[in-house]
């Protein structure tokens, strides 16, 4: 059956209506724009991803070969960790526990965090390591330094692609002192091997400054080198640094931290991180040793300081206590053996005591004053206590004052004795004590964990690299999606031309990738075939019997049968919908002639297989009739008309009468003529001629141009006085549109089934 006998509803315009029996009737629900937006919201995220798939998986796809490149090329890190406790301090010995005042007050566990990142800890290990000394084999960059640390052989490793005076594995190095002027601190030298284990160093001029040997120090410029051992290729170059103590102190802090294991648990933990597992394990043990270390001589410090102190009175009150016992002697030889009565005695030895304490308390006092101000608490107190004994001093040298002079005398020589070989006594009794506390001070700290390595690298793993290396790529994409989005406004929606330039789109045709296969099958010489002749199954072909519909209303007010199809830009379609839509005519009876108007690059005439001679060109030149330009084609009821030769002045040309002659001719031997003519914006032959034809048409295709491009067309058409009737969009993509779950992203597909 003829499917145009049937005459279906007008179909509106921006749907692909369908002919005859197999138009379905939907009901068009109700849907408020808030509604229908919400609904669109996802499915357009969908839609747009999917649409941008391959940018996705290639963006994608290399983030994980760079996420693969860094596993490659990063230097692994390890980690040394090692636990000290700080404990409460004693003195060593439980009967010494009388001097702990001397030994100073308990220090805090956040004063030993920052001694153990001073300068005088780190110092000392950096100086006794040699951690100022730099020195590594020259690699090439990126993938040098990768390639190296994969290399097992005992030799040095052949360098590739020639590139010998790279390390490319197998090079080893060791610098025992390296000597450089102030200026040349902190910058890198060269160190280049030579034929049997000599070398020499350059500067950063290209210089040579030493020449020397491996085991000989070498000296020259300013410079002093002893290198303990070489092992590589003549050739093969080093970069030497000798650091300044400040940057190899820096250096060691930015790879070490101190941190209090527990809240007041005393225990802390120390960790160094770097590239070579062995060295960071040596640099943290020696670390934690001298920091132990320090802390012991600075316990053993302080006692030594009052040790010195003691031993400057020794002598002074030993020569003191000689005097006064020979004073006592001879004034006995001299007077006869004189004995002292009970109530003397007692005076005697409460004199003794008072003057022991106020020396020792004096004593006291003189040390307490190395550390404190007079004003002090400490030395207020003492200052109070020797004020006390003074006077009670005073009281017994009244009561002796009263005795007779023989027993004063006695007394006063018995007492300057006594004083004077007590308080020596006692002070060289608290110097052995001190000298035995001395030897056996251990400090208040200890090693609880020595320094050790893990086996495994830190941070994160491959995998975890990897999955970050996705993620990023998949957001480095969408951040790609949207930049593109955001610079490509372009129309992708009919709806758009219809809300924002007031014209109808008679037909949506989507996309097409047989119409794809078949052009590029005819570029590699294949036979030409049509798309509604060869398959007219698809959707497209059904999206132009929509068209065909549309059309037998949309020209029944036309005073011509003629219609034009073009565009605003090239590479729209154009003549894929002519040529299509006049199969799709003349498969229901129509008599359809097709007119390549394309005076410059038409190419309709290789589309069916035909010359392009004798066409428009030579009509319009009066060289030709029309049954000599027309052609017949393999499609029954359409008949073509090249472009004929091309003219030097395709506009001038189409503005002759006998153009519009051949159109009226036409017109009235064919129930349909199609007009294909270049693109709007391009010339102005569509301009010329749509004022000679009953109806124009404007393609669009999905994706192409922005909405101004396509008013600017129609506004261009309209200052030539030709009318434009409405468009057809192409290149739809429907597997988009089905992701947009609102209203006007409904895609009805209907097929023929056997």
């Amino acid at each position: 059956m003829d499917n145009d006998q049937i005459t279906p509803p007008f179909n509106s315009p921006g749907t692909s209506g369908l002919t005859g029996a197999q138009t379905p009737v939907r009901s068009t629900p109700q849907i408020s724009p808030d509604e229908e937006d919400e609904g669109l919201a996802l499915g357009e995220i969908i839609a747009v991803l999917i649409d941008y798939r391959w940018l996705i998986a290639a963006i994608s796809l290399a983030a994980l070969v760079l996420g693969l490149a860094w596993l490659f090329v990063a230097k692994p890190v390890y980690r040394a960790d090692g636990l000290l406790q700080i404990e409460e301090k004693s003195s060593g010995v439980g009967s010494l526990k009388a001097l702990q005042p001397l030994l100073g007050d308990d220090t805090t566990v956040s004063a030993e965090l920052e001694i153990l990142s001073s300068r005088m800890v780190l110092g000392r290990v950096v100086g006794k390591l040699k951690l100022d000394i730099i020195a590594k084999p020259r690699t090439l960059p990126l993938i040098g330094a990768a390639v190296a640390r994969r290399y097992q052989g005992d030799e040095p490793n052949s360098p590739w692609l020639g590139l010998s005076s790279f390390a490319w594995g197998g090079e080893r190095i060791q610098v025992d002192s390296l000597d450089v002027p102030a200026q040349a601190l902190d910058e890198t030298l060269t160190l280049i091997a030579g034929e049997g284990g000599s070398f020499e160093l350059v500067d950063n001029d290209d210089q040579q400054v030493v020449k020397g040997k491996v085991g000989v120090r070498g000296s020259g410029q300013g410079y002093s080198i002893f290198v303990a051992q070489l092992k590589a290729r003549p050739g093969t170059r080093f970069r030497l640094t000798k650091l300044s103590a400040e940057s190899a102190i820096d250096d060691v802090r930015r790879r070490y931290s101190v941190k209090e294991r527990g809240k007041k648990s005393g225990v802390l933990e120390l960790s160094l991180t770097g590239p070579d597992p062995e060295e960071i394990g040596l640099v943290l043990d020696d670390i934690l040793n001298t920091y132990v270390r320090q802390n012991v001589e600075r316990r053993s410090a302080e006692a030594e300081k009052t040790l010195k102190f003691l031993e400057t009175q020794l002598p002074a009150l030993k020569k003191e206590s000689d005097n006064a016992e020979a004073a006592y002697n001879n004034y006995r030889q001299n007077r006869g053996s004189l004995d002292l009565n009970l109530e003397t005695q007692g005076i005697l030895k409460s004199l003794v005591e008072v003057e022991n304490a106020a020396v020792l308390l004096k004593q006291e006092r003189d040390e307490l004053r190395q550390h404190f101000t007079p004003e002090h608490p400490r030395i207020q107190a003492m200052d109070n206590k020797l004020q006390r004994l003074n006077e009670r001093r005073k009281q017994f040298e009244g009561e002796v004052s009263r005795l007779p002079d023989t027993q004063q005398t006695v007394l006063r020589l018995a007492r300057d004795v006594e004083v004077s070989t007590k308080l020596y006594t006692e002070l060289l009794n608290t110097a052995q004590q001190l000298r035995v506390s001395k030897a056996g001070t251990v400090g208040d700290v200890r090693v609880i964990d020595i320094a050790a390595v893990g086996r495994e690298p830190v941070g994160a793993k491959p995998v975890a690299i990897l999955g970050i290396a996705l993620l990023l790529g998949l957001l480095v994409s969408m951040v790609a999606i949207w930049l593109l989005r955001s610079l490509r406004v372009v129309v992708e929606d009919p709806e758009i031309i219809e809300s924002q330039l007031g014209l109808p789109v008679y037909a949506t045709v989507p996309h097409c990738q047989t119409e794809i296969d078949l052009h590029r099958r005819a570029r590699a010489g294949e036979a030409s075939e049509l798309l509604a002749v060869a398959y007219p199954e698809e959707d497209a072909v059904e999206s132009l019997r929509g068209l065909r519909t549309t059309l037998h209303f949309a020209l029944l007010d036309a005073q011509r049968n003629s219609l034009l199809i073009t565009g605003s830009s090239p590479s729209l379609g154009k003549s894929f919908i002519s040529k299509n839509l006049g199969a799709v005519l003349a498969q229901v009876g129509k008599r359809v002639v097709i007119v390549d108007a394309d005076l410059r690059r038409g190419h309709i005439h290789k589309e069916f297989g035909l010359p392009r001679a004798v066409g428009v060109s030579e009509y319009v030149a009066g060289q030709a009739s029309l049954d000599e330009i027309l052609k017949t084609s393999s499609v029954p009821n359409m008949w073509v008309v090249t472009t004929g030769q091309i003219p030097p002045n395709p506009s001038e040309l189409l503005m002759h009468q006998r153009f519009e002659a051949l159109l009226g001719e036409l017109g009235a031997r064919f129930d349909t003529v199609i007009v294909d003519a270049p693109p709007v914006l391009a010339v102005s032959d569509a301009a010329i001629i749509g004022r000679h034809v009953g109806a124009t048409l404007m393609v669009a295709r999905a994706g192409k141009h922005p909405i101004r491009e396509l008013e600017q067309a129609v506004k261009r058409l309209n200052q030539a006085g030709v009318q434009v009737r409405g468009f057809v969009f192409n290149d739809l993509n429907v597997n988009r549109q089905r992701y947009r779950y609102g209203y006007k992203g409904y895609v009805y597909r209907y097929s023929y089934k056997s």
